[in-house]
């Protein structure tokens, strides 16, 4: 059975949340990360973007979002129809309406010195997982950061995660994982030499 993304946007209206709660440890680590980078310009790629409250709402609160481009690969209409409304006034923003999932989907957008994994990890097979880490060296720049995010649910694939990572060149800045709640949020640096991308495969497909 499809997941329900309208009702599971739902959840955003709670502040207390496991996905608001998440959203805000995405929206921290993003803002760091701008704080770090400036004044430089950056690019982002958000993989499977929703709405893009994540980046957009980080954006629209500070005053250098126009050293930021962005490209936002979403599939849901609606998704895309509410980021291209959040994004309507900021400049440098492209949301695609496409299956990220597909490398092609990334044409022109590469490679990015953000790549935000969020929803994505616990929604694909574990296979496709390991698929989408063992890629990321030709979707980063050099020292590029990787936002990712996995529930802890039986059986918890997180530290697998974080071991692929480590062995595709990259560095954890850091992972959020609280005992009250199963989401885990990570972030990892790329330690390694970019590689070109290649658009001749597909990554992953939802399972849910």
């Amino acid at each position: 059975m499809q997941t329900d993304w309208e009702g599971w946007h739902s959840a955003y209206a709670d502040p207390e949340s496991a996905l608001s709660r998440r959203l805000l440890v995405i929206q921290g680590l993003i803002g760091e990360w701008l704080d770090r980078t400036a004044p430089e310009p950056v690019r982002v790629v958000s993989v499977c973007a929703g709405d893009a409250r994540d980046l957009l709402q980080v954006l629209r609160a500070r005053g250098d979002a126009p050293r930021v481009s962005a490209t936002l690969l979403e599939y849901n209409a609606r998704n895309v129809e509410r980021a291209r409304a959040a994004a309507d006034d900021l400049a440098g923003i492209e949301v695609r309406q496409v299956d990220a999932g597909q490398t092609a989907a990334y044409q022109g957008a590469l490679p990015a010195d953000l790549v935000l994994l969020a929803g994505v990890f616990g929604n694909i097979s574990d296979d496709d997982v390991r698929t989408t880490i063992e890629a990321l060296p030709g979707m980063c720049s050099a020292g590029a950061l990787v936002i990712w995010t996995r529930h802890r649910g039986a059986p918890d694939l997180s530290g697998n995660i974080r071991g692929w990572f480590g062995t595709a060149g990259f560095v954890q800045e850091s992972f959020t994982a609280p005992d009250d709640a199963v989401f885990s949020v990570g972030s990892h640096r790329f330690a390694g030499t970019p590689r070109p991308w290649t658009a001749e495969k597909e990554l992953f497909s939802f399972v849910r």
